[in-house]
This record gives C-alpha cells, structure tokens and sequence, in this order.
C-alpha cells in the first residue's frame, strides 16, 4: 500500500466576541442531480493541509499550506497530533493509500482571508474565518474535528497565548 505523509494547520486569532478558525471549502466534483433534476450539496469545510515536499519538515509544510491555501501568515505554536487514515485515489490508478497528517497548531500573523493565488483555486472554492467555539461540529473530517478540541483546550490551558496575538 502506498503512504502519504502530509502536515497541515490550525490556525486561529482572537477577535472581540472571540477565537476564530482559519478553514476551506475544498474545490468538489459537481453535486449529483437529485431525482428533481435540483443540484444540491452540503458545505464540506476542512483545515488546511497538503503533502510534504521533499526535504520539508512537517511544520514547513502546514505553515506553507496554510498561506497556499488561505492567504494568511502564521507562525507555528505546537504540535497538536497525527490522524491515520486509509483512503481510495479517487483519480488514476485508484490504489489504496495510507496517509498521515501532522497538525499544527498556528498563530495568525497577517495576511487577507481567501486572497489566495487563481491556480489554487483548483482545489480551494473558498477559505474563511468561522467562530472557533463549536467549530469541530461544522468540520467534514473525523480526525480535524479532534485537532480543533485539541487546540481549544490548549488555549483554554494557556492563557497566556491570547497576549501574544497581533
């Protein structure tokens, strides 16, 4: 079985009414038609993330990511964990793959939401800010939904994070 190891981020700031997460709405395949002929899909939101380059460290990656695929600078905090999954290409050979993802917990630094470069927009529809309160209940993914609860509880266990925000 081929693997695939990728590094992606949680990447918040702090606003008046409070944190907020940094997500995408990945580019799908078209809805199919319902019987009415009506297309319809659900919002899928994720986190940032994509493949380790070669001679890249992990949190390389998610910073990069990150900017690739949002339009924002943030600086790396802490590890938060791994998520192990296997999953079928959907695209060539439809192999079996096993993949890892190391996320990052990242701090904003700058930059404008969903300014990001048109050849992205392959794979990105949009990247948007939304409430990190309740932000693991709007997720697609299993394993992010578990990132997200981590970086909560780290902010709720330092305090201290929030002084350092731009």
């Amino acid at each position: 079985m081929e693997r695939e190891i990728s590094a992606g981020g949680v990447v918040v700031r702090q606003s008046t009414p409070g944190w907020n997460l940094a997500v995408i709405e990945p580019r799908k395949e078209p809805a199919a038609a319902t019987s009415k002929g009506k297309r319809w899909q659900k919002l899928l939101l994720a986190l940032p993330k994509g493949l380790v380059d070669a001679g890249e460290k992990p949190e390389q990656t998610a910073v990069r990511e990150v900017a690739e695929e949002t339009g924002l600078t943030a600086a790396l905090v802490v590890k938060l964990g791994n998520i192990k999954y296997v999953y079928l290409r959907s695209w060539g050979d439809r192999q079996r793959v096993f993949k890892i993802v190391s996320f990052y917990l990242l701090r904003y630094e700058a930059g404008t939401i969903d300014e990001i470069a048109d050849d992205m927009r392959i794979e990105v529809k949009q990247a948007l800010w939304i409430p990190l309160a309740g932000a693991e209940l709007k997720l697609a993914y299993k394993g992010e939904k578990d990132m997200v609860l981590r970086a909560q509880k780290y902010l709720q266990e330092h305090p201290e994070f929030s002084q350092h925000q731009p």
